[in-house]
């Protein structure tokens, strides 16, 4: 059976054996105190409720706490970044104005009418007003102004050496519904990490994540936009599962010493029982983990979601939770915190040998994934063509959706003020006429409209 120090944090009160002063007048009130003792039931003439005079009763021992626990402040931090950027962006985009030119470029009636679909809530919002609909049914900017603020555009990266864009990606959003999810998540799982395990390892967890999702994703969907934090959400959630992996006798050793008292003089063999129970319970909660962390990349695979993004998030964050969020054993902080000349037994290692190979295995694969990821990206490498059922972990059709994403370029042909457009990803043909030829942002917003 293991030692008592080996499987639970003990503070140690130290008070109760200096009590009474030094030489031997201490030991004689010991003595009379031992003989005014009647027992547990008796309070002596005092009363149950009275204090000896002259002896205050004696302070509450501190509370032990083996880890640190962190001011969340980061992860807040993150949310408002997300949010203002969000809003900048709306900014940028000003559809009114967008619209204007555009009606104003075709002119006559088709002007008119691109003015007053063109926008959603613009009495309202002015400037700040969405795209339609049909353009963006997340509720937001346009593809050409997320792609001006650092959207992720695999040919950018590749042909134009844009490799920024692989960082600012993961702090845009495509509209209000796909910004709320993400931080409502980020709340709710970025800030209990944060309490747990500092700033500067969950930042540096949630970026390093967020970029192997815009990586995986600029691999498989070469022609696709990409924008969000979904990635670097993923990546959390992937260290959640690592990091309950790697600290499992930590919670292992969280067994309440009471309780165990209580049935050691009940049941024979108890400790087993105990275990027994607290391994299911802590099976119970990895399982609901993994049935979380399935659920939701089951989701990626409805039509318009990156799930690349989410599959590259999370294997970065599964890896780096056995690098950045491996926790001493509990032998060890017991007898780093033990007053001196308090036995505690064989000296235990600060980790145990299962997480140092973990933490060497992970580092391994995420060192050499990161360098053969960002080497293939710059060659210009697509993943999709080198694997024919790769994009079914994207999307999967059905007789519901279509899983050909829409792409924003078109065909054109112009012949004096008269320009033809044929939009290559659905087919779709239309004939304007110009007001002004040299108009290039009015085709481009032609186009889109076209292909939505």
């Amino acid at each position: 059976m293991p030692r008592r120090g080996e499987t639970a944090v003990v503070p140690i009160d130290m008070a109760s054996g200096e009590r009474g002063g030094g030489g031997g007048g201490g030991q004689e009130q010991t003595k009379g105190e031992r003989r005014r003792s009647h027992g547990p039931g008796h309070h002596g003439r005092d009363g149950p409720g009275r204090q000896h005079r002259g002896r205050p009763p004696p302070p509450p021992p501190p509370v032990f706490r083996p880890f640190r626990r962190w001011f969340p402040f980061l992860v807040p931090l993150f949310i408002v970044a997300n949010v203002v950027l969000f809003v900048l962006t709306m900014y940028v985009n000003d559809c009114p104005a967008h619209a204007l030119a555009t009606g104003a470029a075709i002119g006559g009636s088709v002007g008119e009418s691109a003015t007053a679909q063109g926008c959603v809530l613009v009495p309202e919002l002015g400037r700040f007003a969405f795209q339609s609909f049909k353009e963006n049914p997340l509720v937001g900017p346009s593809s050409a102004t997320l792609l001006k603020m650092g959207a992720l555009e695999t040919s950018k990266v590749t042909k134009d050496h844009e490799g920024w864009r692989l960082i600012t990606c993961i702090w845009l959003h495509a509209g209000v519904i796909h910004i709320l999810a993400n931080m409502l998540s980020l709340v709710m799982i970025g800030i209990r990490l944060e309490k747990e395990f500092g700033f500067m390892r969950i930042g540096t967890l949630y970026v390093i994540s967020g970029v192997g999702g815009s990586l995986l994703s600029s691999l498989f969907m070469a022609t696709n936009i990409s924008v969000g934090a979904s990635g670097a959400l993923f990546g959390l959630l992937g260290s959640m599962l690592s990091e309950l992996i790697t600290n499992w006798t930590i919670y292992e050793n969280k067994v309440d010493s009471k309780i165990y008292a209580i049935f050691s003089q009940i049941i024979p063999y108890s400790m087993f029982l105990i275990l027994f129970l607290f391994l299911k319970i802590q099976i119970a909660a990895l399982l609901t983990l993994v049935v979380i962390i399935v659920i939701n990349l089951a989701v990626g695979i409805l039509p318009h979601v990156d799930n690349f993004a989410h599959l590259g998030g999370f294997t970065s964050g599964f890896c780096l939770g056995f690098v950045l969020l491996m926790r001493p054993q509990f032998g060890y902080i017991n007898q780093k915190n033990s007053p001196l000349g308090y036995p505690m037994g064989v000296t235990k290692r600060k980790f145990k040998i299962y997480q140092i190979i973990l933490f060497v295995i992970a580092t391994v694969i995420v060192i050499s994934g990161f360098t053969v990821g960002l080497v293939l990206l710059f060659q210009g490498f697509n993943a999709s063509e080198h694997c024919s059922w790769c994009h079914y972990l994207s999307c999967v059709p059905t007789s519901k959706w279509s899983c050909n994403t829409p792409n924003n370029y078109c065909m054109s042909s112009q012949l004096g003020n008269q320009l033809n457009l044929t939009c290559e990803s659905t087919g779709k043909t239309a004939t304007y006429v110009l007001n002004n030829p040299n108009n290039t942002e009015a085709i481009k917003h032609l186009c889109v409209g076209l292909c939505s």
